[in-house]
């Protein structure tokens, strides 16, 4: 038999035991590691969005309330001139940091693009976002728009975004509004192009000329939501209204705070700790929910002081909650003789937990 590589499984019962490190955000909860899109029609004011996101993220300033993770950026500003984005940045802010870079002129994907990006992040190991404004300028023109031309330029992008643990923002165009089509629907290009990125977004103005306009969200580490935006005098778009997601991990992670610092432990099935921490019924919280949710929120148990374990017991899996400050393991209540076959997680490491639905 010819020897091949192997597949590199991971069973389905692993997936549900192991604690997966959530989405590394630039912008927390809006803007994850990875490719993405914003279209919107001409003269919009997209480039605008683009240049404050760029100064924002490497300042370290919140960007509409959300943190973001500072680092340098890098702003390829292909339809502009450097006079122009100079005139825009004194509009923008008082004092533009020197880690963020602009360029307007580059190669496309795929005849040099790539290696011009490398060679840029390998001098700046701290970039958090590159802005491409617009896909357009970096394709060539002798490549067709078609499905798997489109994939395959942006698949280019995208590992690049995901080999160096960054966001990059294409910046693209809105096709002419369609009554019967929702507004991602609208994206210029095939479906591969929203099929290739991680979140799209898209801003459409209220009416032209307006100075109002909604940034509609979506992806595949977001949750849908939409933003009101004015854009002030100085070009700035600020949020005037916004339909967040709540944030049920943060809920949960102070909901099981709250308790293991009243109870000082916990030892039992997922369907006993819901019941502990939610005995009315009132958050509506269910084992599912609760098993992805701390799987997924491991640092952040451990940040909040609590220990946890995974333990079996009688062939049922079992979450075992403790104080950070408390050496007492056991508790009245705690359930059957607990079988040491999952080890404790080490000194140092992030906690984990075993959950089922």
């Amino acid at each position: 038999m010819k020897n091949t590589e192997r597949l590199k499984t991971v069973t389905g019962e692993e997936l549900m035991n192991e604690p997966i490190r959530p989405p590394n955000f630039i912008v927390d909860s809006l803007l994850s590691q990875g490719l993405h899109i914003l279209a919107g029609a001409p003269k919009v004011g997209k480039s605008w969005l683009a240049l404050w996101l760029a100064v924002t993220v490497a300042k370290g300033e919140p960007v509409w309330g959300m943190s973001v993770r500072q680092g340098t950026t890098l702003y390829l500003c292909l339809e502009d001139s450097t006079l122009r984005i100079q005139n825009r940045l004194f509009e923008i802010t008082e004092d533009a940091p020197a880690n963020v870079h602009f360029c307007t002129e580059s190669r496309v994907v795929g005849a040099g693009l790539e290696e011009q990006l490398e060679a840029f992040l390998t001098e700046h190991t701290d970039t958090s976002l590159v802005i491409i404004d617009t896909l357009q300028m970096v394709r060539s023109a002798k490549r067709d728009n078609t499905y798997a031309n489109d994939y395959s330029d942006l698949s280019a992008l995208k590992k690049i975004a995901d080999d160096h643990n960054l966001a990059i923002l294409l910046i693209h165009h809105l096709r002419k509004e369609n009554a019967d089509d929702d507004v991602f629907k609208r994206i210029s290009g095939t479906i591969a192009i929203s099929g290739a990125v991680d979140s799209s977004f898209t801003l459409v103005e209220d009416g032209r000329g307006s100075r109002r306009a909604t940034l509609y969200c979506i992806g595949r580490d977001i949750e849908y939501r939409e933003l009101s935006l004015v854009r002030s005098e100085c070009n700035v778009w600020d949020v005037e209204e916004t339909l967040l997601p709540v944030n049920k991990s943060d809920h949960l992670i102070s909901l099981l705070s709250e308790f293991v610092r009243s109870r000082g432990n916990f030892i039992g099935t997922p369907t006993e700790l819901v019941n502990s921490i939610d005995p009315a019924g009132t958050q509506n919280i269910s084992t599912r929910t609760l098993s992805r949710k701390l799987l997924q929120s491991a640092a952040a148990l451990k940040k909040a002081g609590i220990e946890a374990i995974f333990r079996r017991s009688n062939g049922k899996r079992i979450i075992e909650l403790t104080s950070a400050d408390s050496d007492d393991t056991t508790a009245p209540g705690n359930i059957g003789t607990i079988d040491p076959v999952a080890a404790h997680v080490a000194a140092g490491a992030p906690a984990t937990l075993e959950v089922a639905s």
